[in-house]
């Protein structure tokens, strides 16, 4: 399924590596970075198989070392479950083989929320929005995950519009984040398209990932995190327009 040539490998652990430190930072970022960048090097279907185990165990630790697990999947459940049937519906167009429309979704997907971050004021949900918009942001998600190997468009800004405590928020990103690794691991798998060697390969990525999130947890007290934010986000929309654009060329 991907070439195992020493390059690519040294590439995959490099990103992961520096994935791991964007998590470590900012609290998320490691589909996003692993996709943006091996979406340049392999089908985005090769490397959405890559990012499942060192996405999953990261996000576990995540979901866990919060202190509202229990209230947050009572309030979010909706959202969650919508996620895993739009991953499965979007998984469709990811294990088509149709890699030039994945590729050019990937790339809105990345420079969208890179945008909408950089740019949009904060805004808050109702609460009597909720029962509605939860189950059709997690409906998108899901198509958005199947589709492109990214979850955070646009869980990721509705959850920040929810105005949760702080704590609360990164554990509420670990729940959304973890639902849509494993949708994604079961839709790649109800296509046939995540097999034993993708797996094998998915485990060796976890310790470049772990060890960039340590890094990336040891620098946060160093850095401004805002600052780092805002570099990615910037590096992140170009990254994302290349890549939209690069079939049209």
């Amino acid at each position: 399924m991907i070439d195992l040539s020493t390059p690519l490998l040294l590439a995959a652990a490099a990103t992961f590596a520096a994935a791991g430190i964007v998590k470590g930072v900012t609290g998320m970022g490691l589909p996003t970075v692993a996709m943006g960048v091996l979406g340049a090097l392999i089908s985005p279907l090769a490397a959405a198989s890559l990012l499942i185990v060192p996405s999953l165990v990261t996000n576990v630790w995540q979901l866990l070392s919060g202190p509202a697990f229990g209230p947050l999947v009572r309030r979010l459940w909706p959202m969650m479950l919508a996620i895993c049937a739009g991953t499965m519906l979007g998984a469709t167009y990811l294990t088509s083989g149709e890699t030039e429309e994945t590729t050019i979704a990937l790339g809105l997907a990345l420079a969208i929320y890179a945008g909408f971050s950089l740019l949009a004021r904060p805004v808050r949900v109702p609460a009597h929005w909720e029962p509605w918009l939860s189950p059709t942001i997690g409906m998108v998600t899901g198509i958005v995950t199947g589709s492109t190997g990214v979850f955070v468009i646009p869980a990721v800004p509705y959850l920040q519009a929810l105005c949760l405590p702080r704590d609360d928020l990164v554990q509420a990103l670990g729940l959304s984040f973890t639902v849509s690794t494993i949708a994604l691991a079961a839709a790649l798998g109800a296509h046939g398209a995540f097999e034993l060697q993708g797996l094998a390969l998915s485990a060796l990525a976890l310790g470049p990932a772990l060890a960039g999130l340590w890094v990336g947890q040891a620098l946060r007290g160093r850095i401004s995190a805002a600052s780092f934010r805002r570099l990615f986000l910037i590096c992140l929309l170009l990254l994302g327009a290349e890549m939209s654009l690069r079939p049209l060329v």
